[in-house]
């Protein structure tokens, strides 16, 4: 349960969102830079090698503090970001897909990370309550253009319909999609399914229910059970949900950090994946 692909890359099932690092509503530097650095290098510390991350994220704020928690960056660590949006001065995420603002989105995350080529960059495609449909074959095949200059390693797609999905394929390989998805929302259930059995490595964002955490009865019984926190039990199911799952909860805490990995640990029974079936 602990070893998951990101391509042909070998990293742990639970990796780190490193969004929570930023400010209140994802904007501006958080109240204690110390203690967001003291986190990533925890997260490395713990064997943390799937790090997700964003230029958009504060802007620019969480890169520079990766940059400068983690540099010179371990070999085998995958840093995954995300192109497709900005942020403007009310806070909102418009969409930036046209090829300069991709391009320039790729180049300034690769200069305020610090590196040459990026693990992986997921098309974050629009839709603040899911994926919309429409073509996504002129921004991918932007990136495919630059994974082909060497800037990008891999590919990957966010907020996506498995139609878009199976156009960003035929463009350029992909190996993650990053969708919404926890144990109370299960309407990619059938993608989930189908990246499985293509390969594909699917990473659910907000996996804890995002700005409203997840509260069910049944998540705290199942716990009880097994002296966890609800917030275990959602990553455990998620984990024996699908073999290609990936998780990248975020926090900026330490020992809540800890507690996320921990979960990796846990095994829920045929009585606990009953009593899930929220």
């Amino acid at each position: 349960m602990r070893n998951g692909k990101l391509g042909a890359v070998e990293v742990g099932r639970i990796g780190y969102g490193a969004m929570q690092l930023a400010g209140p509503g994802v904007l501006g530097p958080p109240k204690d830079r110390d203690g967001a650095i003291a986190v990533l290098r925890r997260a490395v510390e713990l064997g943390v090698r799937h790090l997700d991350t964003s230029d958009y994220y504060g802007p620019y704020v969480v890169n520079e503090i990766i940059a400068e928690a983690l540099r010179p960056y371990p070999e085998d660590l995958v840093l995954v970001t995300k192109v497709g949006a900005r942020r403007d001065a009310e806070g909102n995420w418009p969409a930036a897909l046209d090829p300069d603002d991709l391009r320039l989105a790729v180049r300034e995350n690769l200069d305020r990370l610090g590196v040459e080529s990026i693990g992986v960059v997921n098309l974050r495609m629009p839709g603040l309550h899911g994926p919309q449909e429409g073509s996504l074959a002129e921004p991918f095949g932007v990136l495919a253009e630059l994974r082909e200059q060497g800037l990008v390693q891999e590919l990957g797609v966010s907020n996506v319909t498995a139609a878009q999905l199976a156009e960003a394929r035929a463009i350029a390989p992909v190996v993650c999609v990053q969708n919404l998805y926890n144990v109370v929302d299960h309407n990619d259930d059938a993608l989930v399914d189908e990246t499985n059995r293509q390969g594909i490595a699917y990473v659910p964002f907000f996996p804890l229910g995002g700005f409203s955490p997840i509260q069910a009865e049944a998540l705290d019984a199942v716990a009880g059970r097994h002296g966890a926190t609800d917030r275990q039990i959602a990553l455990a199911w998620l984990l024996h949900r699908s073999p290609n799952i990936l998780l990248i909860p975020g926090t900026s805490s330490i020992p809540h950090l800890e507690s996320n990995l921990a979960a990796a640990d846990i095994e829920l029974s045929e009585r606990d994946l009953a009593d899930l079936t929220l």
